[in-house]
C-alpha cells in the first residue's frame, strides 16, 4: 500500500461517519395501508403521473433505476396537494467518504414544499445537529441519531399538522412528528416557519410533497401518503 493510500485509510478511520455495511440485510418496502395515496412504488410511469418539476407544470424527469427514483435535474414536487397527513418515504443516501457536513448525500423531504425534513448521511455522529438527517432543517435537531450507514434503505414516517390561519392570519404554527427507521426523532415539534426550501404556492393553502435534488444521487422508493382530517368529530354517542 502506497503513502497516499495509507493517508486515505487513516482519514477514513478517524472519520465519525459509518462506512457502508455490505453484510446488512436490506429491508423490504413497507406496503401502503388501505386508503393511502401511492405517489411512487417503483414504476417509471409514476414519475410523470404523480410528480412535476418544482416551480413548473412540466412532468418530473428523475431517472428510475431498479425500482428507485434518483435525484437529478432539479427539485420535484407531487402533483397532488395536502393539508394534514401521514407520509411514508423510503430513501438511500450515497456513500461520499470524501464529503463533509452538507456534502454527504444531501437531500430533503419538503412538507407542503415549505418545511424540510433533512436527508443526509449523518451516520455515526454522536450529537446530530439542526442540519443533520432527521432534523427540521436549521430549526430542530433530531432527538437521537437514528441513521443507518450509507447505501442502506431507511424510512421516514412523518405526521404533519399544517399551520392554521383565520382570515389570513396565522393562529397556530405547523407541527411535525417524525420516526426514522421506527425511532422517534421529532416529537410533535413546532415548526417556526419556512425552512431552507421555498414553496411555489401560498403558505396558508394545501401544498405538495417536495423532494430535493442537492447534487447528490439520493434514491427514493415506496412513497405513500394518508391525508388526515383537520379536526375530529365532536359528537358523542354513549350507546
Amino acid at each position: 500500500m502506497n503513502v497516499l493510500s495509507l493517508l486515505a485509510l487513516a482519514a477514513l478511520q478517524q472519520s465519525p461517519y459509518l462506512p457502508p455495511d455490505p453484510k446488512a440485510k436490506q429491508p423490504k418496502p413497507v406496503p401502503p395501508p388501505p386508503g393511502a395515496i401511492v405517489l411512487f412504488s417503483g414504476k417509471t410511469e409514476e414519475m410523470s403521473a404523480n410528480w412535476r418539476k418544482f416551480g413548473s407544470t412540466t412532468d418530473a424527469d428523475w431517472g428510475v433505476v431498479k425500482g428507485a427514483m434518483v435525484s437529478q435535474k432539479g427539485n420535484i414536487v407531487s402533483k397532488q396537494e395536502f393539508t394534514d397527513f401521514l407520509l411514508h418515504v423510503e430513501f438511500k443516501v450515497p456513500y461520499v467518504p470524501e464529503g463533509k457536513g452538507q456534502g454527504r448525500g444531501n437531500s430533503g423531504v419538503g412538507l407542503q414544499s415549505w418545511y424540510e425534513i433533512q436527508v443526509l448521511d449523518s451516520s455515526g455522529l454522536k450529537i446530530p445537529g439542526t442540519g443533520d438527517c432527521g432534523a427540521v432543517y436549521n430549526q430542530a435537531a433530531p432527538l437521537v441519531n437514528a441513521c443507518k450507514p450509507p447505501l442502506s434503505w431507511q424510512t421516514y414516517d412523518i405526521i404533519f399538522r399544517a399551520p392554521r390561519f383565520v382570515d389570513g392570519k396565522l393562529t397556530e404554527k405547523a407541527r411535525v412528528t417524525v420516526l426514522q427507521n421506527g425511532i422517534l426523532v421529532q416529537n410533535n415539534t413546532e415548526i417556526q416557519g419556512a425552512t431552507g426550501i421555498r414553496g411555489d404556492r401560498p403558505i396558508d393553502k394545501p401544498g405538495p410533497i417536495y423532494l430535493q435534488d442537492h447534487h447528490n444521487p439520493t434514491e427514493f422508493r415506496q412513497i405513500w401518503i394518508v391525508p388526515l382530517p383537520t379536526e375530529s368529530s365532536k359528537s358523542y354517542d354513549p350507546k
